[in-house]
């Protein structure tokens, strides 16, 4: 939300516009003028030349070219020199017309300038007239007590201006005084250009947070039948699923003032900064109800509190939350506030926080299906320049599991690709090569391979293509590639089938499609290699979810070790003994094995038509639908190993 609400235009009233309705600058004028009085007065009153003793000694009263001395408090003495003498050649840098004094000099020694004058007089007779006087510099002594009182003046001036309310809110953020201050964003209707109509794929959602917009614009409709109108509603879903798009929607939507902020923005290094920023920005809310105050990342001062409080302690951020608890469900009334807040981390905030009173409404955000993700794709690829062969159909199917962020980005990139390639609209093929630099990373044509290496990365590719092919429940296989990108040497598409609920049968297809590429290796090369790493990886996470959490494990029969309330994150033993340990690792190895073996089985079955891929990808190093189909024939899922 980075839009900033504009404030209206005021008429002009001749005041200043800065917050306090005027400005120090008044100040500063004062002083400019002061020290620039002080220095035309010094360099007018500084014209006389100054000179030494010693020439004044010798050369003016030597010569007798004195005839008047001004000694100026008993410092300085201001000479002025006969008429006939400067009209000689012994004064050019003084103008003959000048009535004087015409040079001055420090006396020093009040008593020894007289004696010299005395002995000058006696011995040459030159009568001088000499006086004393007593001045005073007025601007500079005005100057010297004044001007730092006005300086103390004006740094209190500067002080108490940044200590005023809302000083520092939207402004420099540098203002130590302010600290204690909400630094929520005020959206006011139409500040925001995010509405309903741009969010997509969430239609049940939305019925939800339009409701809400709606206990706020007619409260009577509800409350006229003793409704309560909820007080907070929770987004709950996984990263770049539309959370933040919602509420910056709901600012759009709602004629009421939407105040935004992160929940790591109330977290300082000063003790009971999160708890005066929580008050007040509820204070600002119930001021200005009804509202909506919408805390995004919620889980920076929302977690449970005293899990394992030795090692997790933090007061300030246990206090920040007490405070959003008693505002939210306290003694004190929060009429016409409605609290949202969004989190990718429901599974460790606080339980109070998420009881009825506070949290009413929790909105699970899930990833989008086949027919939201076309929703998704529609709203993203309307700015962009497509050509005719655009299928969105096609897109949305083949792109599970993607979020509704990473769609935008994939749209992104096949904009960024095709002008790349300098097209004038974006083709089919720009938004395949988006998807694949989006899942594996950017194509790595520079990566130097070995002869030896390909063969291996070729045979293993097709491995696991072969493998799927004949498997029952294993995903529908759409390209093979040896290309390296990102930290891959080689990949296989697929087209996953979205199930909500899985069996064994599917689950050990898609660990023997897994393990595809290593059986591979061992059937062709008699020895496996490092390459299989992200493939064991994933086998080894699914046999253990099996087995530990699905029940779906003979031995250890209908029992799940799974823990929804994520408390044993925070916990150092595990939920089950070392004997019930050692069992699961025994069961998930014989899994594993089972898998493996019957991988091996099914590639001797089909060697040839696996070497036959894998000469293809050597050759063109990409296998398309249609060269899979011209190897293996056409694909039932009526086939099983």
């Amino acid at each position: 939300m980075a839009n900033q609400t504009n404030p209206k235009p005021q008429p002009s009233d001749g005041k200043s516009n800065s917050p306090s309705g005027r400005s120090p600058s008044w100040l500063l004028y004062i002083l400019l003028a002061l020290l620039l009085g002080q220095a035309i007065f010094y360099f007018n009153g500084s014209q006389t030349e100054e000179i030494s003793w010693s020439r004044f000694k010798q050369e003016m009263l030597g010569n007798g070219d004195v005839y008047k001395i001004d000694v100026i408090n008993q410092q300085k003495a201001e000479v002025y020199i006969k008429s006939e003498a400067l009209n000689s050649s012994r004064y050019p840098e003084v103008d003959s017309s000048q009535a004087g004094p015409h040079f001055t000099f420090n006396i020093g020694s009040l008593d020894n300038f007289q004696e010299t004058l005395d002995a000058n007089q006696e011995t040459t007779g030159n009568s001088i007239d000499l006086a004393f006087q007593e001045r005073t510099d007025w601007v500079g002594s005005i100057l010297s007590w004044t001007l730092p009182i006005l300086i103390i003046i004006g740094i209190w001036i500067f002080i108490l201006r940044r200590m005023r309310p809302g000083a520092g809110m939207g402004g420099g953020g540098g203002n130590i005084f302010d600290i204690g201050k909400s630094k929520a964003k005020l959206f006011e209707k139409g500040s925001s250009d995010v509405t309903f109509k741009d969010v997509a794929g969430l239609e049940e959602v939305k019925v939800e947070v339009k409701e809400v917009v709606d206990f706020l614009k007619n409260p009577s409709r509800y409350t006229k039948l003793g409704a309560k109108i909820p007080k907070g509603v929770l987004l709950v879903g996984p990263p770049g699923t539309g959370k933040t798009l919602l509420a910056r929607a709901v600012a759009g939507q709602a004629e009421v003032p939407f105040y935004s902020i992160s929940g790591s923005e109330f977290v300082e290094m000063f003790v009971g900064v999160g708890a005066s920023r929580v008050r007040d920005l509820f204070k600002k809310a119930k001021q200005n109800s009804p509202s909506i105050i919408f805390i995004d990342e919620i889980d920076a001062i929302g977690r449970s509190r005293g899990k394992n409080a030795a090692m997790q302690a933090n007061d300030e951020r246990e206090n920040t939350l007490n405070q959003i608890l008693t505002e939210m469900d306290g003694f004190g009334t929060n009429t016409g506030v409605i609290v949202m807040a969004a989190t990718n981390r429901g599974d460790v905030l606080d339980r109070a926080l998420l009881r009825p009173g506070r949290f009413d409404r929790q909105i699970y955000l899930e990833l989008p299906t086949r027919t939201e993700r076309k929703a998704i794709l529609e709203v993203h690829t309307k700015p962009l320049a497509m050509s005719d062969d655009i299928d969105l159909d096609t897109l949305a199917a083949q792109t599970p599991g993607f979020s509704g962020a990473d769609i935008a980005n994939v749209c992104n990139e096949a904009a960024l690709i095709a002008a790349r390639r300098s097209k004038e609209q974006v083709e089919m093929k720009d938004f395949y090569d988006a998807t694949d630099r989006v899942i594996a990373g950017l194509e790595k044509k520079s990566k130097i391979i070995s002869e030896g290496e390909k063969k291996v990365i070729a045979h293993h590719e097709a491995g696991h293509a072969t493998a799927s092919w004949f498997l029952k429940h294993a995903d529908n296989l759409l390209k093979v590639s040896v290309v390296p990108r990102g930290r891959s040497l080689g990949a296989a598409w697929y087209l996953p089938q979205e199930h909500v609920i899985y069996n064994t049968d599917q689950f050990m297809d898609r660990i023997c499609t897994a393990l595809g590429g290593r059986a591979a290796e061992e059937i062709i090369f008699g020895k496996v290699s490092s390459g299989a790493l992200d493939d064991l990886e994933k086998v080894t996470k699914q046999a253990y979810t099996m087995v530990a959490y699905y029940g779906l494990n003979e031995k250890l029969g209908n029992i799940s070790y799974y823990d929804s309330t994520g408390q044993s994150e925070q916990s150092l033993q595990k939920p089950y003994s070392e004997a019930t340990a050692q069992v699961i690792d025994e069961e998930v190895h014989k899994l594993v094995e089972t898998a493996y073996q019957r991988t091996l089985n099914l590639l001797r079955d089909h060697r040839s038509q696996l070497e036959e891929l894998a000469q293809l990808l050597l050759t063109k190093e990409v296998a398309f639908k249609d060269d899979l189909v011209a190897i293996f024939g056409e694909r039932t899922q009526e086939v099983e190993a």
